[in-house]
């Protein structure tokens, strides 16, 4: 196993910068629509890099976290981004296929269709918390719609970002696929960039400025947000089910996940009852949090302390705190902080106004359906909802009532690893989507393409207007009925 690596491709300015994304474009213009066979070579790279690379990732991932279970690694990371370009060598060929279209009447005898076309350079700004998955599956999008792709990932991780830069260097050349590392500063400098498309993922809060800077150059984007996504506990749920199934939602990567369940709306009748079982199946699935290998740290102390403050905030308003590790306090020494409950969760809390990324898991309760659904549509629109209940009846009025980016009925997370469902937020939580043919289409252009035929009657509708052009404006009229 190598030791984690220096960074390779520091950016020190602007001009850097745009003398990089130059390249990629120049790149482009010489080749504006990559055959198949380039397009699974670079899809197969990566796949590569991942397979050759697992230890070295794990480590780098393990260092920068201070501790992140190696199995949560290989499943929640590398194992993602190898099914997903597995997918993409597979299908990439059916996708870039033109797509025909059915030709009016009034236009016949001429034929129509959509030719999905490379968008040019793609720029992909990547979070910390999943920094080899979020970075190369935006990647292997791009590059199976024939884009160059320049990359950006999360100074927070910073071992991981730098074994990214080098593995990527060691196998692409840099006007096919860049990777440029730096702070603040430099992504602040990246999002300007006159990219023909941009993806970020991240807080809703830069995702803002990420859209704004964007919008200087009329860049389309794809922001992946967050949000608080919701956890419905009906009546007619199966508590020990969902207790296990909630807790590793909740606990992977120790809640420092976009999807993760945010919060609980509990019947009120049965929180007794659900604390009991989430007690139960933390102890069964995490029987030692806080020295356990198989538990994430958080991050940074930065994170850290914003955890522990939400805890602090919520007991001084009156909530009821549950620790469910024994009694184990945060560590600051491992940054580890056991699970919680946070109960009778309200909104004069900080813990309801912000999205958690934590292992910390507030409870409401609901007297009605109707109450819970209302307490959903009361906030901004989240990028996941999970309901639990067996009642099909109530899983269509809370489908049907509200409004998220993705939906998982009695699990949590695994819409997300479907490939071929489009995963990607609404409102507050992002806009436009990626994973499989979705990821295609969003860093292509579906150019329409119409073939007149040698022998039609549209000469009839030029100047000099006059009889003829009536009767054929009234006949087209008769058919468009």
């Amino acid at each position: 196993m190598n030791a984690p690596v220096e960074p390779v491709a520091v950016v020190a300015d602007d001009a850097q910068l745009r003398a990089r994304f130059d390249a990629l474009r120049e790149a482009f213009a010489r080749d504006p629509f990559p055959g198949v066979a380039a397009r699974r070579d670079r899809i197969a790279r990566i796949a590569a890099i991942v397979r050759e690379r697992e230890r070295d990732f794990v480590a780098a991932i393990d260092a920068d976290f201070g501790h992140r279970s190696s199995h949560e690694t290989r499943l929640a990371e590398l194992f993602i981004v190898t099914s997903e370009a597995r997918l993409a060598m597979r299908r990439v060929g059916r996708w870039m296929r033109p797509e025909r279209v059915r030709t009016p009447i009034q236009l016949q005898p001429g034929r129509a269709r959509v030719l999905p076309q490379p968008l040019g350079v793609a720029g992909i700004v990547s979070p910390w918390n999943y920094p080899v998955q979020l970075a190369l599956a935006p990647a292997i999008a791009a590059l199976a719609a024939g884009n160059r792709v320049m990359l950006k990932p999360s100074e927070v991780t910073r071992a991981t970002s730098a074994l990214l830069a080098e593995a990527i260097a060691s196998r692409f050349a840099p006007d096919e696929f860049a990777v440029v590392l730096g702070g603040a500063a430099t992504g602040a400098a990246f999002a300007r960039l006159p990219f023909d498309h941009l993806f970020f993922t991240g807080s809703t809060a830069v995702g803002r400025l990420v859209a704004k800077a964007a919008a200087e150059n009329l860049t389309p984007v794809t922001l992946e947000l967050g949000g608080k996504s919701p956890a419905i506990v009906d009546a007619s749920a199966d508590l020990a089910l969902v207790a296990r199934r909630l807790v590793a939602g909740k606990l992977l990567n120790a809640g420092q996940t976009c999807i993760a369940p945010d919060y609980a709306l509990v019947s009120a009748s049965r929180v007794d009852a659900f604390v009991e079982a989430v007690s139960a199946a933390v102890r069964a699935l995490y029987p030692d949090p806080m020295r356990g290998d198989d538990y994430t740290a958080i991050v940074d102390e930065r994170h850290y302390a914003r955890l522990t403050g939400l805890v602090d905030d919520a007991r001084a308003k009156g909530a009821r705190i549950v620790t469910l590790a024994g009694g184990a306090a945060a560590d600051p020494a491992t940054r580890r902080i056991p699970p919680t409950l946070v109960i009778g969760a309200d909104e004069r809390m900080q813990a309801m106004r912000e999205e958690i990324f934590g292992p910390i898991l507030p409870v409401e309760t609901f007297a009605t359906l109707d109450e819970a659904v209302a307490k959903v549509n009361a906030r901004p629109r989240p990028l996941a909802l999970y309901v639990f209940a067996e009642d099909r009846a109530v899983r269509t009025r809370i489908l049907r009532g509200t409004v998220a980016g993705g939906v998982t009925v009695n699990d949590t997370l695994w819409h997300f690893a479907h490939e071929g469902l489009p995963f990607g937020g609404v409102g507050a939580s992002g806009m436009g989507a990626y994973h499989g043919e979705t990821g295609f289409r969003t860093f292509s252009h579906r150019k329409g393409v119409y073939v007149q035929s040698r022998f039609t009657a549209a000469k009839l509708l030029h100047p000099p207007y006059g009889a003829a052009f009536e009767k054929v404006l009234a006949l087209l009229k008769r058919v468009a009925g």
